[in-house]
């Protein structure tokens, strides 16, 4: 089966380099593109410079694919993967021992696949994993929260063998005067709409971390469904 990806970049990538890159993104080290290439347009856009929204063809033939946003996974199975790459200034009691305690419960055996599929945490989506953690909302607004500012999926290529399937395309300038404001505006939104939820009335019987925490829930736990 072939796909079309877009990986959204400051230059032309023709050939991603396997192994090459920055461990400490959401999912570690790979090669982060998206099916939207609005979005990868968006991605590719910083304050003052231009980028290139690159486009590859993909034989997703007998590729294994893990997709945090199936049924068998959760969100917190996306947020523990989170916490095992990315650096997070945690303070509080809750939050460091529910990184902790994530960390051991939650964190799906993802590095043998070829291919990842999940949640792309950009500035907001990743202050409001940071909220949940510090138990100030709960499971359920973080669900919520997730969507907001409709980011997408992001598709992650992790292994060798994805690598060398990946075919280039061709690449498209991006002129950020217009797409930086439309990435700028799509998370102002989000933080807007977080704020609002913010301030909703509290839910009885809403599940926090430190819930999770006392009443040691694990990935089988029905409460998650």
């Amino acid at each position: 089966m072939q796909k079309i990806l877009y990986h959204g970049s400051g230059k032309i990538v023709k050939r991603p380099v396997y192994g090459a890159g920055n461990p400490r993104n959401d999912y570690g080290l790979g090669f982060y593109c998206t099916e939207s290439p609005e979005l990868a347009r968006e991605w590719a856009s910083a304050e003052a410079a231009d980028g290139f929204a690159n486009q590859y063809r993909i034989d997703m033939s007998g590729l294994t694919v893990l997709h945090l946003n199936g049924p068998e996974y959760t969100i917190l199975h996306w947020l523990a993967i989170l916490l095992e790459n990315r650096t997070y200034e945690l303070r509080t009691p809750v939050a460091i021992q529910g990184r902790r305690y994530l960390l051991e419960h939650f964190l799906p055996d993802y590095k043998g696949f070829d291919i990842l599929v999940g949640y792309r945490a950009d500035d907001s989506y990743f202050s409001f994993s940071k909220a949940f953690l510090e138990n100030g909302i709960s499971l359920e607004q973080l669900r919520r929260a997730m969507q907001l500012g409709k980011l997408g999926e992001q598709t992650v290529l992790k292994s060798e063998e994805a690598f060398s399937r990946l075919q280039f395309v061709g690449t498209e300038p991006v002129d950020s005067s217009i797409f930086f404001a439309k990435k700028r505006a799509r998370d102002l939104q989000a933080r807007r709409d977080f704020s609002l939820m913010l301030g909703e009335t509290p839910v009885v019987g809403a599940t926090y971390m430190l819930n999770i925490l006392t009443e040691k829930w694990d990935s089988h736990d029905p409460r998650l469904q």
